[in-house]
């Protein structure tokens, strides 16, 4: 009965405080209708759990109306984060905010909150998956830092990581380098016993540092490519081709784009231009 009154409170001060909040402002990422963490933790008197709770359901239910009314709804990370702030535990906001991030999406709130899962949950690879992809395809790319992220993952005991995601690190190694070192780093791969098993991954990233789009291409007129790369690199792994000759070959199959043809009206203003010239002189 003792804690009933301090509870009672706390949750009478936040319905208030929603009660009586602004309307979401119209800039984005201002997250100035949230309280400070250290000040909620003041208001709960222990009970920071179930406020993160109070919160986590607010920032869903408006999600729940952006989705009605057709506006976008753009502080779910901020919520997300201020609620793992409240409760670290709190395992819901991470799974749900590194799920629904678009790749590419300029507000890197959910940075802070990805990071602190896997500070918690390091086990929680999806997470990580979601992560690494952010840092490597978001605002400000950085490779480093997700292959940095993806790393551990290599050695887990985790029977139900896929093969791929464990050599998913490398991915993002392979795309920090120029063609010609990343052809060199993935033959080393190839030759190196605790690659051995990950041999069928190589093809299609050797695919794809040679300029060529998709995971493996089985038809078209890149699967000939594909074939080929692949007979390569398991002609030079089994001993039948010496090494120089494997590099030089697949390194002759990166794709060339074409030259990008000029526009007519383009190229008959700068003959005009010219014309001009010649006349004026």
């Amino acid at each position: 009965m003792r804690f009933l009154i301090p509870i009672v409170l706390a949750v009478a001060v936040i319905a208030l405080a929603f009660h009586n909040a602004k309307p979401l402002p119209s800039t984005n990422f201002d997250e100035s209708f949230l309280p400070k963490a250290s000040s909620v933790k003041y208001v709960a008197a222990g009970h920071d759990a179930s406020v993160a709770g109070l919160f986590w359901i607010k920032g869903l239910t408006e999600l729940g109306e952006s989705f009605l009314t057709g506006k976008e709804y753009t502080y779910l990370s901020h919520v997300a984060n201020l609620c793992t702030e409240l409760d670290s535990l709190f395992y819901t906001p991470y799974y749900f905010v590194s799920s629904i991030t678009p790749v590419d999406s300029p507000d890197t709130t959910d940075f802070i909150i990805m990071s602190r899962a896997l500070r918690v949950y390091p086990e929680k690879w999806r997470v990580a998956v979601s992560y690494a992809l952010r840092l490597a395809n978001g605002p400000y790319p950085d490779k480093k830092a997700a292959a940095d992220v993806m790393r551990p993952y290599f050695d887990s005991k985790d029977t139900t990581l896929p093969q791929h995601i464990r050599l998913m690190y490398r991915t993002f190694e392979l795309d920090m380098e120029q063609t010609e070192t990343a052809v060199e780093m993935i033959l080393n791969d190839v030759m190196q016993p605790r690659f051995k098993k990950f041999r069928g991954g190589f093809y299609n990233k050797t695919f794809r540092v040679l300029g060529y789009k998709g995971l493996g291409a089985t038809r078209g007129s890149d699967s000939t490519t594909y074939n080929e790369i692949k007979n390569t690199i398991d002609a030079f792994a089994d001993g039948k081709i010496p090494p120089q000759y494997a590099y030089a070959h697949l390194l002759s199959m990166k794709k060339v784009e074409p030259a990008k043809v000029e526009e007519p009206a383009a190229a008959e203003a700068d003959t005009t231009a010219a014309v001009a010239d010649s006349t004026a002189q």
